[in-house]
């Protein structure tokens, strides 16, 4: 399982929260129905005052719990905002109120049911200790979602206690005759140690967590996960200069083939480069397909070379370097008008594609209809070599085809059966003769299908090449792998619909922009699947359209980038993945332990 994945695999524990006024809703209806079944409850009701006690109970409730949640979620919100760091939007902070007021709601209800049962009162106790764990919860995810230091996390999250508490006492003071300073007092001090046994126990928790992270990468747990949940829900990019501080520079390669009209004028380029668009969202090179097509000057597809996410770029800005290398190999092309017809080799699961175009080759690597994850860069260099000694060629354009996952797969790393695999396969190719070469391609953005539904910015791009006769049909999804049987089932409506079509492969540029929480991170063809066929039929014959006499080159170029390293992406995984574990023993511990002496204090 891949880094992104691993990462990714975290945010089920994060939910999409409603809009303030849904919120807003909620807190009205949970408040006024735990009063009304509250008052309910009440011994020696008769049949007449139970809707007056149902609807009295509701509206006492409404003022004590929902008015002040509604409150402390603007002061909340306020609060976290003044101190410049990571915004807290008004929902995020209405719904961290919201369920502060749940836990008070549930605990109350649970004191009114024990009343009843044991003819002793223990509304008020049940009704502060919600108080006290409403605090703590508040606390816990105001300081560790915000960036921001614990006493001030702390402050912030006892303004709803705060509220909560003096309401408490203004309604004790209208309804009844006497109200004992004394009894005030005395709820307040018990208000106080017991916040104070929760907040170091949530402190506790929180630094104990955070120290591996620290020590082993050099930032705070904290403020990678603020920043995080900054990029999730705001698109803020701010997490790059923490990766940038982290990240480690590395020689890796773009390679690709030119081809240009008759008119001396670059057509399309066809790129692969080995570095991986990761690691998730906008971030890093999460959206390099698109950003590289659209600084590139010429028509550009952008295929998936032999790279994981130890290749990530740490931030956006990296890919200029790419985008550069290509542009300073242009100008010294050296460009013939032939091209072989396209082949297919196999071996076991192992399948290349190959089609040489003047003195440089793609090979496209694919295992479908058996499911796949990245090639490692080392063995994507072995494969380079072992083509470029097997065939002759001067420069190879490895394309990692990406296009069939089922579940999570392990990155193809040196040392894999299937390694072995794709050496024998390789060893199948041979050189073939070569012929004028005619090629077309279109371009569909596809902004009928939205990106949370695995569909990026660059859409799809095909690429038609016409050699001998031979036609040979490249599709390029911009996408993150493909739904398994997807591939097989474009193959199938591709011929049934475009029989002069020969040859076909289907890919994905494993853009990382489609990984997202809000039901992001599908693979193609996932959804809308007869749509997205669609939209390549309608390609196919603008492509045939613009087909022409063509001239083709390759060329290989070398790229210093920064990146996350081999040894930081899996110092992360593995620090994340441990924190994850030892947290689900040490939390219980620690806030059981709390939660005793806290129900001691109170009672």
């Amino acid at each position: 399982m891949s880094v992104s994945d691993r990462i990714m695999g975290l945010t089920k524990y994060m939910i999409t929260l409603p809009k303030s006024k849904i919120t807003m809703f909620l807190i009205f209806v949970v408040s006024f129905l735990t009063g009304a079944i509250a008052g309910c409850l009440e011994p020696g009701l008769t049949l007449e005052s139970v809707v007056y006690t149902f609807l009295s109970g509701g509206a006492t409730t409404f003022f004590l719990l929902g008015l002040t949640t509604i409150g402390a979620g603007a002061l909340i919100h306020t609060a976290v905002n003044s101190l410049n760091k990571r915004h807290m939007k008004q929902k995020q902070a209405l719904f961290v109120a919201f369920l502060g007021m749940f836990i008070i709601c549930i605990l109350f209800l649970i004191g009114t049911g024990l009343t009843l049962l044991l003819n002793q009162d223990y509304k008020l106790n049940t009704l502060l200790l919600g108080i006290l764990f409403a605090f703590a919860l508040e606390t816990l995810v105001i300081w560790s979602t915000s960036n921001i230091r614990f006493m001030e996390g702390a402050l912030i999250g006892a303004i709803h206690p705060i509220l909560t508490l003096s309401m408490m006492v203004l309604i004790n003071y209208l309804t009844q005759t006497t109200t004992g300073i004394n009894s005030v007092i005395s709820l307040y001090l018990k208000a106080i140690i017991g916040a104070l046994v929760l907040a170091i126990a949530v402190y506790s928790f929180v630094s104990i967590v955070e120290s591996p992270i620290k020590n082993n990468l050099g930032v705070g747990g904290l403020e990678l996960l603020s920043l995080f949940i900054g990029h999730i829900t705001e698109g803020s990019n701010a997490m790059e200069e923490v990766f940038s501080n982290m990240g480690e520079s590395v020689d890796t390669i773009v390679s690709f083939i030119s081809f240009k009209d008759k008119n001396d004028k670059i057509k399309l380029n066809y790129i692969s480069p080995c570095v991986h668009p990761g690691p998730v969202g906008s971030i890093g090179g999460g959206n390099l397909p698109t950003i590289m097509a659209q600084q590139l000057h010429d028509p550009s597809i952008i295929a998936h070379g032999a790279a994981t996410h130890d290749l990530n770029p740490v931030a956006s800005k990296e890919i200029i370097k790419i985008t550069e290398a290509v542009e300073n190999e242009l100008p010294n092309l050296t460009y013939g008008n032939t091209a072989s017809e396209f082949i297919r080799v196999q071996s076991e699961e192992a399948k290349i594609g190959a089609q040489f175009f003047n003195d440089g080759a793609v090979i496209l690597s694919t295992f479908a209809p058996n499911p796949a994850d990245d090639i490692d860069y080392g063995v994507g260099l072995s494969m380079i070599y072992q083509t470029k000694y097997k065939t002759g060629a001067k420069n190879v354009v490895l394309v990692d085809c990406h296009n069939c996952l089922k579940g999570n797969e392990e990155r193809l790393m040196p040392g894999h059966n299937r390694v072995k695999q794709i050496e024998e396969t390789i060893d199948k190719l041979e050189v073939l003769e070569q012929y004028p070469i005619r090629m077309g391609w279109a371009y569909d953005p596809i902004d009928d299908i939205e990106i949370k539904d695995g569909i990026g910015e660059s859409g799809v791009k095909i690429m038609i090449t016409e050699v001998n006769g031979q036609h040979m049909l490249y599709v390029v999804f911009d996408g993150n792998n493909m739904l398994q049987g997807y591939r097989e089932e474009i193959f199938e409506a591709v011929h049934d619909e475009y029989p002069q079509i020969d040859m076909i492969e289907v890919m994905t540029t494993d853009t990382h922009m489609v990984n997202t929480i809000s039901g992001g991170g599908l693979t193609v063809g996932t959804k809308h699947g007869e749509l997205l066929i669609q939209h390549v039929l309608n390609l196919i014959h603008d492509a045939i359209e613009d087909m022409e006499e063509v001239s083709v080159a390759s060329a290989t170029a070398r790229v210093n980038i920064k990146t996350f390293g081999p040894n930081n992406s899996t110092e992360l995984v593995t620090t994340i993945s441990s924190i994850v574990s030892v947290s689900k023993l040490l939390a219980p511990l620690i806030f059981i332990f709390a939660i005793i002496i806290t129900i001691w204090w109170v009672f």
